[in-house]
């Protein structure tokens, strides 16, 4: 493995995604060392299944909650012990299968280069994207280019993401909030207020039908009114950081002027 791996892991959270989580830590696990997975209090035996995998390989680690938490609430359990064994980054991907571990070395090695930047996956959607899902992304993307005044947030929600720790779980954990489908979201818009660098990069995403192992847990009404109150907040933070915010892209605005009279 590269010295990448002594400060990057990578980080799944998992929730009752059954067979498929064993595909994904086996993709990851292909391409990058170490691969951690937080099972959020999952009832479908995958717990069980990935310790024993675990138990074969120094590469994996598993760690339980004892009940379910929600996304975000898995990955900063993930983040506080990552931290503490000397790991700077990480990158999140969701246990389902969707997201492509075959661009992982990609992502990191961007990190590696940018280290003080959040390395932000673009979707590319095949056909057997639901429409529903890829128009709903939409509204979202537009609120959170708002909220950040177009800080170059590429895509809101999708979860394949290299974080800087230490920029991200003060974050965390000055909120209540961010702790269930809300995180992906907010924690760009978060990261960008604190002047965390966006750079994104396109991947692939797939959307399994059920017959072929596909688990969603999004549920359109619960997740879209938390997306909404999600909003609501964050405009009232971006509406008191608005001068900040203003001259920090006025300043950013001359020094690209100034680069580019040289």
């Amino acid at each position: 493995m590269t010295d990448a791996s002594t400060t990057h892991l990578v980080l799944v959270p998992s929730y009752d995604t059954g067979a498929k989580v064993l595909e994904t830590v086996a993709e990851a696990r292909c391409v990058w060392e170490p691969v951690w997975i937080v099972v959020d209090g999952s009832t479908d035996g995958t717990g069980e299944a990935l310790r024993r995998l675990a138990a074969r390989d120094a590469g994996l680690r598993v760690l339980v909650r004892p009940g379910n938490g929600g996304k975000g609430a898995a990955v900063l359990d993930g983040l506080r012990e990552a931290q503490a064994r000397g790991f700077t980054h990480a990158l999140v991907m969701d246990a389902d299968g969707q997201h492509p571990a075959a661009l992982i070395r990609d992502f990191m090695a961007l990190s590696r280069r940018h280290p003080d930047a959040m390395i932000l996956g673009v979707p590319v959607f095949d056909r057997d994207a639901p429409r529903l899902r890829v128009g709903g992304r939409r509204i979202s993307n537009g609120w959170a280019n708002l909220e950040t005044l177009w800080a170059g947030i590429g895509d809101s929600l999708f979860g394949f993401r290299v974080y800087p720790i230490a920029a991200l779980r003060p974050i965390m954990e000055g909120t209540r909030w961010m702790r269930r489908f809300d995180f992906d979201p907010e924690a760009v818009v978060r990261l960008a207020w604190r002047g965390v660098a966006a750079i994104n990069r396109p991947a692939p995403v797939r959307y399994f039908r059920r017959e072929e192992g596909g688990v969603s847990h999004f549920r359109y009404l619960r997740d879209n009114a938390l997306l909404t109150w999600m909003h609501v907040r964050l405009m009232i933070g971006f509406l008191l950081r608005l001068p900040l915010l203003v001259a920090r892209r006025l300043r950013s605005s001359r020094r690209l002027s100034r680069r580019a009279g040289r």
